[in-house]
């Protein structure tokens, strides 16, 4: 008796579309995917690299200093320039994020039969996505006024 399995079904699927496979089509449908790919990775290295001359900028004063008080300066001043690049990596990666989200959206409604009919949920999306990344901001430069605000403080 034959009994259908989830592993014959996507089998047979895959050998009754075999002859339909558009190399030139799957390339191009993927070809969004590993832009974005690229674009994070680009980010990332990027952003490896500041945070790599900060430490290494960070190593030399540190080295040089000679006084207890000159060393905690220079930790300060190394703690300072690591916050100010980490909200730097952030904004950047979200922007990205953002960018990209509001990207699908577009090619999804572009894709879609009745586009019409998403015009409501893609706006609130995209608002929603917006109104993130304007949070984030807030947040990060509320954070760095607390920051300033307490090291006047002192």
């Amino acid at each position: 008796m034959f009994k259908n399995t989830p592993f014959e079904a996507i089998t047979k699927t895959l050998q009754d579309n075999a002859g339909k496979f558009n190399p030139a089509a799957a390339q191009e449908a993927i070809q969004p995917v590993m832009d974005n790919l690229k674009a994070w990775g680009e980010m990332a290295q990027s952003q490896a690299k500041a945070a790599q001359a900060a430490v290494a900028e960070s190593v030399e004063s540190l080295k040089s200093s000679k006084a207890p008080q000159d060393a905690i300066e220079c930790l300060q001043t190394s703690a300072e320039t690591g916050m100010a690049l980490a909200a730097k990596h952030l904004k950047e990666a979200t922007a990205l994020g953002v960018a990209q989200f509001q990207a699908s959206i577009q090619a999804f409604e572009k894709l879609h039969p009745a586009p019409e009919s998403l015009s409501s949920v893609s706006k609130t999306l995209k608002a929603a996505a917006a109104t993130m990344e304007t949070a984030l901001d807030t947040a990060l430069k509320n954070g760095a006024a607390a920051v300033a605000a307490v090291k006047k403080s002192r």
